[in-house]
């Protein structure tokens, strides 16, 4: 009898440290190759490191398990407890969550970082209201203006084949007075081959990745904007964990940040590198074409704090007050 009972507890203790254990899926837009996706892949092994195993998150990366535009929805609904996005993928929801997508806003990784700090309460509102709570952000590097001639001034982009992939490029592109050609990242090499396209602007890992030197030349370190991507957690899952598990998720989470900001830098000098030692001319723009950007830039930044309203002015007056 007493061998039971002993029996019974033990068997009791093993089925409550297992219910306790969890499991979360985590779907990633990116390749395992991808920086996020490696900062992502080490914050899930701190978690796991830190709960003693108590919380396992496994990474489905490259869109394995959503695809990109259906993450945010599955975290919010719940059909997954965690996820990776990129935030102004939101901006058609409401315009704060394309504040680091603005051009010439912010300009810099310290800029960015400010940017983060402005707006980070207001667009954790947003997110709050459809049940999802931001872990940590990583921005990627900073967009250049790519070209397969010379840009010295901004006449030299009247009338270019501009490619635009959202309403910012569209919009840009027309204050420089080019022609906005909506152009698939995956298809920017066949579009400059075949002259659907003469200039854009992305990152230099987007340019790297395409083997931009094949069909461009000119890269200028013009740091337009830094978009970044978001790590976000169903709110209702979250707070189901203990007190414990909460806060080693939080402080993965927060090492998770600096660690990718820091990452996204190093991406930066690598790929223009890689531009660079391919044959492409990388520089920044001479004084005549960063001032024009800039002015585009302000007039871009105006029709934003109209359409963003009180939440966008509030952002802009935070990160204004240096």
């Amino acid at each position: 009898m007493l061998r039971e009972m002993v029996t019974g507890i033990l068997t009791a203790g093993l089925m409550t440290g297992a219910a306790a254990a969890a499991s979360w899926d985590m779907p990633t837009p990116y390749p395992d190759n991808n920086f996020h996706t490696m900062n992502i892949k080490e914050f899930a092994e701190d978690v796991a490191k830190a709960t003693d195993g108590a919380l396992e998150i496994r990474v489905h990366s490259g869109g394995s398990l959503f695809k990109h535009p259906e993450i945010k929805n599955a975290v919010r609904s719940g059909q997954v407890p965690i996820g990776e996005f990129l935030l102004s993928r939101l901006s058609n929801e409401n315009a704060v969550f394309q504040v680091d997508s603005v051009p010439f806003l912010a300009t810099s990784y310290a800029d960015g970082r400010r940017l983060w700090a402005a707006s980070r309460e207001k667009i954790e509102a947003l997110l709050e209201k459809q049940n999802m709570m931001v872990l940590f952000a990583v921005p990627w590097p900073p967009q250049g203006l790519y070209a397969n001639k010379p840009i010295e001034a901004l006449d030299d982009l009247k009338g270019v084949k501009f490619r635009a992939y959202n309403t910012a490029t569209e919009r840009l592109a027309q204050l420089a007075g080019a022609v906005p050609t909506q152009v698939e990242a995956a298809d920017v090499p066949q579009a400059f081959a075949t002259g659907q396209v003469q200039a854009m602007i992305t990152s230099p890992s987007t340019g790297a990745n395409s083997k931009a030197w094949d069909f461009l030349d000119h890269y200028y370190q013009t740091a337009a904007w830094l978009p970044k991507n978001v790590v976000v957690v169903n709110t209702r899952t979250f707070r189901k964990l203990d007190e414990a598990t909460r806060q080693a998720v939080l402080d993965a989470a927060a090492r998770a940040e600096e660690r990718g900001w820091a990452a996204s830098e190093a991406e930066t000098n690598a790929k223009e590198a890689e531009l660079k030692d391919n044959g492409i001319k990388v520089s920044p723009p001479n004084a005549a074409l960063a001032g024009s950007l800039s002015d585009i830039g302000k007039s871009m930044v105006a029709e934003w704090k109209e359409t963003a309203g009180a939440d966008g002015a509030a952002i802009l007056a935070k990160y204004e007050n240096k």
